[in-house]
C-alpha cells in the first residue's frame, strides 16, 4: 500500500507544488488548506491511514506551532515535516520542541522533500518494530500485538484462557507457523508479564549436556566442569520456561522433567540437595506425541503433564487471510531494515502466494520476503519478484526478458581493424574466416594488440595493464608478431 502523506498549506500554489512533488516520489497526496481542515482530516476515517505530514508553520487562524500542539491528541505519533520561509535557528527550536521530525525551508527541492520523507518513513517503521520486540523481549507482548486473522482467533481465545492460571500449557503445530510468539504472548497476557521468559529449543542440545543446561551443575561434578553453571530452570525462576521441541529430550532426562515439575523443585548435577523453582512451563512440539508414547519413544506420565491445556497452531496452508497481514508487515520491516523503498505488495501477487501451500509456513513466508525485496526494483512486489514460488503454482510464471540483439555494423573502420565502425566502437574480433574457419591464435592474439594499440593511443602502460600483460612481454609479443611500426 502507497503511504499517505498530508499536506497542511496555505498558499494554493505552493500546496499544488507540494502535491506533485509528493506524487512523483511515489506517494499518495492528501490536502488541506488550513491548520483546522488539517486536524479534521486527521481526525476522520481516511486519517488514520496517513503516515506523515508535510507541515507549514506560518499560516493565518492557525499557525504550524498550535497545530503541532493539538494533533498530539489525535495521532501524535505521526511524523511531521515543517516548512517556512522564515529558517531561523528559534524557528527550527520552537518546531523540533513542539514535536516536528525534520524541517526543511521553502522553496524546498523535489530530492530534498523526497529524502526527509523517505527517511522518516523508514524510522517510524523501525521505531514501530523495535517497541514490538522490546514487548517481546520485556515478556510483555500481548495476543492483540501479533499479526493474526480470524483463523487464528481460537489460537487466541484459548491463550488468554490459558495464561489466566498455572496451568502447563503444550502448544501443537508444524515448524514455523509461531508457536514462540504465542508462548510470548500467554505470558505477556499472564500475571508473570514483564517477568523472565526463558526459551529452549530442546532438539538444539548434545545429548550429554541436556541435563546440565536444563537443571544446571555444580563445580568439578563432572570433567570440564569448572564452573558452577545455573540451568534453564532457575534463569526462569518467577516467569516462564518455554521449551520448544520438547518432543526431542531424551527419556532419562523425561524421568528428571516430570519429577521437576510434580515436585516444583531441580537437583542439579552434583548438587547434595534438592531446589526449589516457581516457573511457568510452556511446552511446543511439531511431532504427534500420541504416536510418540505409543512407540514407547515418549514417557505417557510426562505427555499427559505437559498436554495439560493444548493449544493447536493451524498451518500457514490453513490461514490464508493471514497472508496478506503478515505480507505487509515483513515488507515494512524488512525494507526499513534493508533500506529499500518497497511500499507493498500487487493484487495479483498477493493471489499467487494465498495459492501457495507454504510447507516451511511463516518462517518461510519471511524468507520469502526478504528475497524479494533484495530482487525488487520499483516499490511495490510483484511477480517477477517471486520466480521460485511463481515456478511451483499453477497459473503462474515468471517472463525473463530476452537479450538484446547484438548490434550490427553498417561501416568498416578505416582503420583497418577488422570489428570496429567509423564511430570508434568496439563491436569485437572475428574468430571465423570468410570461409569458416577458426582463426589461430596468433591473427587473434595480434588484432587484439592492434585494436589496445589504437584505443589508448600508443600509451604502453596503459595498453599493457589493459590487456592484463607486463610491458616487457607486451614488447615481445609486438616483437614476435611483427607490430612494432603499429606503436608509431
Amino acid at each position: 500500500m502507497t503511504a499517505r502523506v498530508l499536506i497542511v498549506e496555505d498558499e494554493p500554489a505552493q500546496r499544488r507544488i507540494l502535491e506533485e512533488m509528493v506524487k512523483r516520489c511515489g506517494f499518495e497526496a492528501i490536502t488541506a488548506d488550513t491548520g483546522f481542515s488539517g486536524l479534521e482530516t486527521l481526525s476522520s476515517t481516511a486519517g488514520a491511514t496517513i503516515e506523515l505530514i508535510v507541515l507549514d508553520l506560518m499560516m493565518p487562524g492557525m499557525d504550524g506551532l498550535e497545530f503541532l500542539e493539538r494533533m498530539q491528541a489525535i495521532r501524535g505519533n505521526v511524523p511531521v515535516i515543517v516548512q517556512t520561509s522564515q529558517g531561523s535557528i528559534e524557528t527550527v527550536i520552537k518546531a523540533m520542541r513542539a514535536g516536528a521530525d525534520d524541517f526543511v525551508v521553502k522553496p524546498v527541492s523535489a530530492e530534498r522533500l523526497r529524502v526527509s520523507i523517505q527517511n522518516l518513513l523508514k524510522v517510524n517503521a523501525l521505531t514501530e518494530e523495535v517497541k514490538r520486540l522490546n514487548k517481546k523481549i520485556s515478556g510483555s507482548l500481548r495476543f492483540d500485538d501479533l499479526v493474526a486473522g480470524p483463523s487464528m482467533m481460537n489460537v487466541m481465545r484459548l491463550g488468554r484462557r490459558g495464561a489466566a492460571s498455572n496451568i502447563p500449557i503444550l502448544i501443537e503445530g508444524e515448524s514455523g507457523v509461531g508457536k514462540e510468539m504465542v508462548a510470548r504472548a500467554i505470558q505477556g497476557e499472564s500475571d508473570r508479564s514483564g517477568r523472565a521468559f526463558v526459551a529452549v529449543n530442546c532438539g538444539a542440545i548434545p545429548e550429554n549436556l541436556v541435563e546440565s543446561i536444563l537443571f544446571g551443575h555444580e563445580k568439578g561434578s563432572f570433567t570440564g566442569a569448572s564452573s558452577k553453571h545455573i540451568g534453564k530452570f532457575q534463569e526462569a525462576d518467577g516467569g516462564t520456561l518455554f521449551l520448544d521441541e520438547v518432543a526431542e529430550l531424551p527419556l532419562d532426562i523425561q524421568v528428571k522433567l516430570l519429577r521437576a515439575i510434580q515436585e516444583g523443585e531441580i537437583d542439579p548435577v552434583g548438587s547434595r540437595r534438592p531446589i526449589k523453582v516457581n516457573i511457568r512451563l510452556v511446552s511446543a512440539t511439531n511431532r504427534n506425541m500420541i504416536e510418540m508414547v505409543k512407540a514407547g519413544q515418549f514417557r505417557e506420565d510426562l505427555y499427559y503433564r505437559l498436554n495439560v491445556f493444548p493449544i493447536m497452531v493451524p498451518p500457514l496452508r490453513d490461514r490464508k487471510d493471514d497472508i496478506e497481514a503478515l505480507a505487509n508487515h515483513f515488507i515494512t520491516r524488512l525494507s526499513a531494515e534493508e533500506g529499500r523503498k518497497v511500499r507493498g505488495i500487487s493484487r495479483q501477487t498477493l493471489d499467487m502466494l494465498r495459492a501457495y501451500s507454504w510447507p516451511g509456513n511463516v518462517r518461510q513466508l519471511e524468507n520469502t520476503i526478504f528475497r524479494a525485496i533484495v530482487l525488487c526494483e520499483g516499490d511495490h512486489l510483484t511477480i517477477q519478484d517471486f520466480p521460485q514460488i511463481a515456478s511451483l503454482v499453477e497459473g503462474y510464471d515468471v517472463e525473463i526478458p530476452a537479450a538484446p540483439a547484438a548490434p550490427v555494423a553498417k561501416a568498416v573502420a578505416t582503420s583497418g581493424i577488422p570489428g570496429q565502425v567509423s564511430d570508434g566502437s568496439a563491436l569485437g574480433i572475428p574468430i571465423v574466416t570468410e570461409g569458416g574457419h577458426i582463426r589461430t591464435l596468433e591473427e587473434v592474439e595480434a588484432e587484439m594488440i592492434r585494436m589496445a594499440l589504437l584505443r589508448y593511443r600508443g600509451q604502453m602502460s596503459e595498453v599493457a595493464r589493459k590487456l592484463g600483460i607486463g610491458r616487457s612481454t607486451l614488447y615481445r609479443k609486438m616483437r614476435d608478431l611483427g607490430l612494432e611500426e603499429a606503436a608509431g
